[in-house]
């Protein structure tokens, strides 16, 4: 059984190693994460060498995604690494403390933090861990009682509950690591902390600058970012719903129905959407997974997403292939008994306005009513597969495409496997038969078997999907 969601692996030190990165892929990994929060532009180059290489070597075809790090908002560092606040206690984040953090304050790498808080706002520190209220705003003093104290070590991050700090989406390191993507030709780029959909256009821009042509993910993790759900989605490929920021300054509660809302709403505007953040966190020590953490990626599949993604787990992990493993037999498993939908209010009330998405619905439609053995789309920009992918037809569907780009990039599209096929001849019907043939050498279809097959008359061109044709294969040899 081919699984449909993709899975998303986040490299560092336990997945560096080409024979463990190898494993992985044959586990299951579809995308790998670059975190540019971590390492340099050779660092990043090196790794994406090794990716390509062991996917060769596994005959898999793997997507890039580099996550930009964005605007970390962090207290600095203490005399002894760190320091244990209890309730009650009064504590300081001066921005213009340059010394070493102490018991009473610790300096802050955002000097503007003063200026997006007041008296009675909320600070969250270590992922929510501690809870700050702050008392009085001073000058570069921000005044705090310690409403949950707990551990405070180097460099934490901070959030404000509810939302509100003022820090750009892109940083000037973000504007560098944009170049260096587009050096390393990676699949996706995600943003961090987007608010609204400018965030994501000027991202744009500065890939397009860098001559780049990853497609923008827009990391859903902001309070500012719901009211904006809409702009932000229309004005990027794809989200991820990053639950570990949105829950601080969200509330956990509100995370799971927020979850299946952005997924619903991506899908809906044909976009991607990954759900990511401590999926199979236990997994970093132990080598099998909670029963929670089994439901929650469950869950996210029944929820209609396109990936689930790993993060400690396989950077940092002692088991990064046996959580893979793992994520691959849940997924596979959840698959079985996720509802087919065939899409039907968007088959029968949408309104087209190009032919190669109407050929994409026709194909879907066709598939429902047929027992077909796959959707094989011939696709030059991927377009048609990604629609195809919006709906679950229960079968399938192999894009297959002579563009290496393509290739990489469908590795994200739910239910989309890539196949690199390149026509032999411009006629559409030499080529379909082309591409039977193929399938049927790779063992993905046999004789009688039933294909819906897509293609353009003008073949070899991005957007000229016009031809629809239900196949059983092996008719052509007779």
């Amino acid at each position: 059984m081919l699984r449909r969601t993709k899975i998303v692996a986040t490299l560092g030190p336990a997945s560096s190693d080409p024979k463990v990165l190898e494993e992985m892929i044959r586990a299951g990994v579809d995308l790998v994460r670059m975190n540019f929060s971590h390492g340099t532009v050779q660092d990043h180059m090196s790794r994406v060498e090794k990716v390509r290489a062991a996917a060769g070597r596994c005959g898999r075809t793997v997507g890039i995604l580099a996550d930009l790090q964005g605007p970390k908002i962090r207290v600095g560092k203490f005399e002894n690494d760190q320091i244990e606040l209890k309730e009650g206690d009064t504590f300081i984040l001066d921005a213009a403390w340059d010394k070493l953090g102490n018991r009473e304050r610790v300096g802050l790498d955002y000097k503007e933090l003063p200026n997006d808080v007041s008296e009675d706002s909320v600070l969250l520190l270590n992922d929510g861990m501690l809870e700050f209220n702050v008392t009085e705003v001073k000058g570069p003093e921000i005044i705090c009682k310690v409403v949950r104290g707990g551990v405070l070590s180097n460099n934490k991050g901070i959030n404000r509950k509810g939302g509100g700090l003022t820090a750009p989406a892109l940083t000037d390191k973000d504007k560098e690591d944009i170049k260096t993507t587009a050096l390393i030709k990676a699949d996706y780029l995600a943003v961090s902390f987007p608010r609204s959909a400018a965030d994501m256009k000027l991202a744009r821009e500065l890939m397009h600058a860098a001559g780049g042509k990853s497609l923008l993910m827009a990391k859903i993790e902001r309070a500012e970012a719901i009211p904006a759900l809409a702009e932000i989605i229309d004005a990027a490929d794809a989200i991820m719903v990053a639950r570990g920021d949105l829950s601080v300054e969200v509330g956990d509660a509100a995370v799971p129905g927020l979850q299946k809302r952005m997924i619903k709403m991506a899908r809906a505007r044909n976009k991607l959407v990954v759900t990511a953040t401590q999926m199979m966190e236990s997994m970093i020590n132990n080598p099998i997974p909670t029963r929670a953490e089994v439901s929650d990626v469950a869950n996210a599949v029944l929820d209609g997403t396109d990936a689930v993604m790993l993060s400690a787990e396989t950077a940092v992990g002692d088991y990064p292939v046996e959580t893979v493993q793992s994520m691959a037999r849940i997924c596979l498993s959840a698959e079985k008994e996720a509802e087919e939908s065939t899409g039907e209010h968007r088959l029968t009330h949408s309104k087209f306005t190009r032919i190669d998405q109407s050929i994409a619905m026709s194909a879907l439609y066709a598939a429902s009513h047929f027992k077909v053995k796959a959707i094989v789309a011939l696709t030059q920009s991927g377009s048609t597969a990604l629609w195809m992918s919006r709906m679950s037809a229960g079968v399938p569907i192999f894009a297959l495409t002579p563009v290496r780009a393509t290739l990489t990039k469908v590795t994200l599209f739910s239910g989309v496997h890539p196949i690199a096929f390149k026509p032999s001849s411009k006629d559409p019907t030499i080529a379909l038969r082309g591409a039977e043939d193929e399938l049927v050498r790779l063992g993905l279809v046999a004789d009688g078997d039933l294909m819906v097959m897509t293609i353009g008359e003008d073949i070899g061109t991005s957007g000229h999907t016009n031809t629809l044709k239900i196949v059983r294969v092996g008719d052509h040899k007779k």
